[in-house]
């Protein structure tokens, strides 16, 4: 492995835990439904849309042009977003927080949209004691692709080889495995402690 010059943690759940039926049981109590509208609205268009650089409104617009049908659902999704964000993963904060008291070069990267990681900067003031955020709905590009990688890389004077990347969702590890990055998936902070520790990156 090379030696990791730079840590980029995706802020999805490696340091936010998200319980979509936390916010959603009241609004749609149904479980079938419940499930319908986030595997069919939410996991995928509404983070399309985000992604994509539409501000919230445009994006709610286009959706419930889709669905109008669950115009409730989708309206409320964006009025009860922060309760779905219940808590920062403690575990992990104090590893992102010990690798940047250590001087190690800290950043992250994240797919909300710029209004909603500004509600998150307000509730997770640990997301602004990094070196800096790039959100993907700025650039219009999803993860993973690999433009989203070399886009990070150049706005942040990154060296590909030597940066590792952190994020939970195995699909996006191998996006930034594919554009020349190490990386590695987040599982829980016991493990991601081993994974560091054996990159020689004491935490």
């Amino acid at each position: 492995m090379t030696s990791v010059k730079h840590i980029v943690f995706d802020i999805g759940q490696v340091l936010i835990h998200y319980d979509p039926d936390a916010a959603f049981r009241d609004v749609i109590p149904d479980d079938a439904e419940r499930k319908w509208f986030f595997d069919n609205i939410c996991t995928h268009d509404w983070n399309i849309e985000q992604d994509r650089g539409r501000k919230w409104p445009e994006a709610e617009a286009l959706l419930i042009a889709d669905f109008p049908d669950r115009e409730h659902h989708i309206r409320a999704f964006r009025k009860n977003w922060h309760l779905m964000i219940t808590h920062s993963i403690d575990g992990s904060v104090a590893i992102m927080r010990k690798l940047i008291a250590d001087r190690h070069d800290v950043t992250m990267l994240t797919n909300f949209a710029s209004d909603t990681l500004r509600e998150a900067w307000e509730r997770f003031p640990f997301l602004t004691e990094s070196r800096g955020v790039t959100v993907s709905g700025d650039i219009g590009l999803i993860k993973p692709d690999k433009a989203i990688y070399d886009h990070h890389v150049a706005a942040f004077d990154l060296e590909p080889s030597a940066t590792l990347f952190i994020d939970d969702s195995a699909k996006n590890v191998a996006g930034a495995k594919a554009a020349g990055w190490q990386s590695v998936q987040f599982v829980n902070p016991e493990m991601l402690r081993a994974d560091l520790n054996n990159l020689g990156i004491a935490v």
